[in-house]
């Protein structure tokens, strides 16, 4: 009974750490990124390019279908047409709405694809030319999906800005900006996303008692009861 309770006890500490470990990770990536814009908007394009360098010789050599390889070559293409104002980007964004849904598309269809292998007939097994195909293993599977299918629209994600800024209350908020500023009043996406989620944490642990701040000094606060990350 007691080792059963330490057990979910166990799975759901794991399962908060990692997920915290991961957000943490995420934030400092996106942080780096932020400093770095124009490196990063280089590398996401040599990245595109050389993933389709890829997928184009998996269909020359290793005879990967023609018209899955296509789609990933397409999808690939659009993930590049969003650096065109990298890194701000709006969620309404025809462009942005399409690289989300051929992101899943991609994975759905290579799944599919590497679920359901050909099995060669017993006719083509007994010919005297026939050749076993080969079938990728787990780890040649798991680096095509992670390189080729995953990465770029990863990379993107946790790259993207999204533009925060305030509504101009007078002339002078309209014509005091200036480019740059714009782009220094845009948050990046995935740091926005972990912020308000951990605002929101933070609101619930305080219903318990416990409170929970994220992105502050334990200096900004006399209460030894705050708990900071």
């Amino acid at each position: 009974m007691i080792i059963q309770a330490l057990a979910v006890f166990g799975y759901v500490f794991g399962f908060i750490s990692i997920t915290l470990s991961i957000a943490a990770g995420l934030y400092y990536f996106s942080e780096i990124i932020e400093e770095n814009i124009e490196f990063t908007r280089r590398a996401l394009k040599r990245t595109i390019l050389a993933v389709v360098i890829v997928i184009i010789s998996l269909w020359i050599f290793d005879g990967f279908p023609f018209w899955l390889s296509l789609f990933s070559i397409f999808s690939h293409y659009v993930y590049h047409l969003n650096l065109r104002k990298f890194p701000q980007v709006e969620a309404t964004n025809p462009i942005f709405i399409a690289t989300c849904i051929l992101a899943l598309l991609n994975h759905y269809l290579w799944f599919r694809h590497f679920n359901n292998p050909y099995i060669p007939t017993i006719d083509e097994r007994l010919s005297t030319d026939f050749k076993m195909p080969h079938y990728p293993s787990f780890a040649e599977v798991a680096s095509f999906f992670g390189l080729c299918i995953w990465f770029t629209p990863f990379a993107l994600f946790i790259s993207i800005s999204s533009n925060e800024a305030p509504l101009p209350l007078s002339n002078n908020d309209l014509n005091g900006d200036s480019d740059t500023e714009r782009v220094k009043k845009s948050v990046n996406l995935v740091r926005s996303i972990i912020t308000k989620s951990l605002s929101t944490i933070s609101e619930y642990l305080g219903v318990l008692g416990i409170n929970f701040k994220f992105g502050r000094s334990r200096t900004d606060s006399r209460n030894p009861n705050d708990i900071y990350i």
